[in-house]
């Protein structure tokens, strides 16, 4: 039977695509909330391995994802390099913006390796737990979201620090960058030497630069990644996900090896397509308001979805995050409308 995720991203076409949710776990499932409840705040729940696998679990049980994503944060890396990080109720992520080089000399790769044990622990558990045909995802942030992070303190808005400073000095963004493709190595093949079938470099900030700032700070760093990988894990899949991209994702595919693009929900299918080299397999990207919707309106936006992208190596899955004011019925009802999809 196999991995249907995984053959997808080995160049098959798979019909109907293989689906799985950014966000999965997450909020809008009561028994997330219960578990979110017992181990006290959203770092906690990463740093606990029984914890995190029982959430990472919970979709896989309820709706038979062909994937399962590992439940952390992008936040962790940084975390364990060395800056604080509180998540304020209703603001997400706080850290203290990093100020200077002076500041960024005092991060360390050595403590992040003992940081980040206890999520190789959690991908050991879920590997192990995971039904046979279901593939586990491992992730990090890209740097340069990450970057934005470490830089602003805070997520929202457009980063305005971080945009300045790539202007203003421009070294110290590159540091920033430069130790984060380091850390972010060694955390990917730790999540791929503890049983990740595969990886994802999520992105999400990548749309506020300009092209050319796009193509040094986002493209690059992500193909030194994907790069560094393969030559330790050769073959190994990679998803990236630079959200709103736009016009650059054909670039960016090309730019960094990736196997797989993952498209925001503003990506018209038919461009993508165009503009990425043959071959590439699609994750997405159907609008998440749809899932707070439901009924008829989200069975015709996946219908939508999954005639875009037919023919294409596809993995079904929203443009953006699900998110917490989403029923539970509407995920089964968009799981189900894509197995029978004929």
């Amino acid at each position: 039977m196999g991995m249907k995720f995984i053959n997808v991203l080995d160049g098959e076409n798979v019909w109907p695509p293989p689906v799985w949710l950014m966000r999965q776990a997450g909020r809008y499932l009561p028994e997330y909330r219960e578990v979110r409840g017992q181990a006290g705040g959203m770092l906690n729940l990463c740093m606990n391995p029984e914890l995190a696998a029982e959430v990472t679990l919970q979709p896989i049980r309820r709706y038979g994802f062909d994937a399962a994503i590992l439940f952390s944060d992008i936040l962790v890396l940084p975390w364990a390099l060395g800056m604080d990080l509180r998540f304020a109720e209703g603001e997400g992520p706080v850290m203290t913006p990093l100020a200077d080089m002076a500041a960024l000399a005092g991060l360390r790769l050595e403590a992040g390796a003992a940081g980040t044990a206890p999520v190789f622990e959690t991908v050991r558990l879920l590997r192990a737990t995971l039904p046979a045909e279901t593939a586990l995802i491992g992730f990090a942030g890209g740097p340069f979201t990450v970057a934005c992070y470490m830089l602003d303190g805070k997520g929202g808005g457009e980063f305005p620090r971080t945009r300045w400073l790539a202007y203003e000095n421009p070294a110290l963004v590159e540091g920033v960058i430069e130790l984060l493709v380091e850390g972010t190595i060694s955390y990917l093949l730790g999540q791929v030497e503890a049983g990740a079938d595969c990886v994802m470099l999520f992105e999400s900030w990548a749309g506020i630069l300009p092209p050319a700032q796009f193509k040094k700070y986002v493209i690059e760093p992500n193909r030194r990644i994907v790069e560094a990988l393969r030559t330790v894990k050769p073959g190994l899949r990679v998803i990236g996900f630079p959200r709103l991209g736009g016009l650059l994702v054909g670039e960016y595919v090309r730019g960094t090896g990736v196997n797989a693009v993952g498209l925001d929900t503003t990506t018209d299918p038919d461009q993508a397509i165009a503009a990425c080299p043959p071959g590439t397999v699609f994750q997405g990207n159907l609008d998440p308001l749809l899932m707070r919707m439901g009924g008829e309106a989200l069975r015709r936006g996946v219908l939508e979805v999954l005639q875009a992208f037919r023919g294409e190596r596809h993995v079904f899955n929203l443009g953006h995050g699900i998110t917490p004011d989403v029923d539970p019925e509407s995920v089964k009802l968009l799981v189900e409308t894509i197995r029978g999809a004929v």
